[in-house]
């Protein structure tokens, strides 16, 4: 089965404009930037005649010749071809109060969607994974925080109802194995939480 792979445009960014990458160059410690702006960085550091990257600060005595990086390029113009590159609206990025995307490198995104058996948070781009058949069996949720909180600690399963005698969030198998057994005699009702 072939596995989907998720170009973002994160991965795609330079370090020091956060821009796509234009005419991408690599550094010896293996880092990537715009040409333009590695030259840029390391045209303010000639006097001192040592040179660093500007991501992991590796320095390298005299001005190291620059490689195109000729996948990063190619990468690159498919992603502005494809339109992908397009920014996102600003407000689709974290801010206070909102839930980070758990899978995005970098500047984190907001996220849309919590999985409840992954027990991790999506933003747009990357919850599209779960629309795959692979995921029918996860339960996607609206974005949360504390997804730890929505597991039965006992079953490992989602909580689901809430029981009114007990005052508390329940899992389907507390039901069976407790309440339902009980029901007559102390449990009156459970509320379903829900979907």
């Amino acid at each position: 089965m072939a596995e989907a792979i998720f170009i973002t445009q994160d991965l795609l960014s330079c370090p020091v404009c956060l821009d796509l990458l234009k005419d991408p160059v690599t550094v010896p410690c293996g880092h990537s930037f715009c040409r333009s702006c590695i030259n840029d960085c390391w045209d303010q550091e000639d006097q001192k005649g040592s040179y660093s990257c500007p991501q992991c600060r590796h320095t390298f005595t005299g001005r190291p010749d620059l490689n195109k990086n000729a996948m990063l390029a190619e990468l690159a113009d498919t992603l502005k071809k494809t339109k992908l590159q397009d920014a996102p609206p600003v407000d689709s990025y974290v801010g206070p109060g909102d839930v980070e995307c758990d899978v995005c490198s970098g500047r984190k995104r907001k996220a849309v969607k919590s999985c409840l058996v992954c027990l991790l948070s999506f933003c747009e781009a990357h919850v599209q994974i779960h629309e795959s058949p692979a995921y029918k069996k996860h339960k996607l949720v609206e974005a949360s925080v504390n997804l730890q909180e929505k597991i039965c600690p006992h079953h490992d399963k989602l909580l689901e109802a809430f029981c009114r005698t007990d005052q508390k969030l329940i899992c389907l198998l507390f039901i069976f194995e407790n309440c339902l057994l009980d029901s007559f005699i102390f449990h009156k009702t459970f509320e379903f939480i829900p979907r």
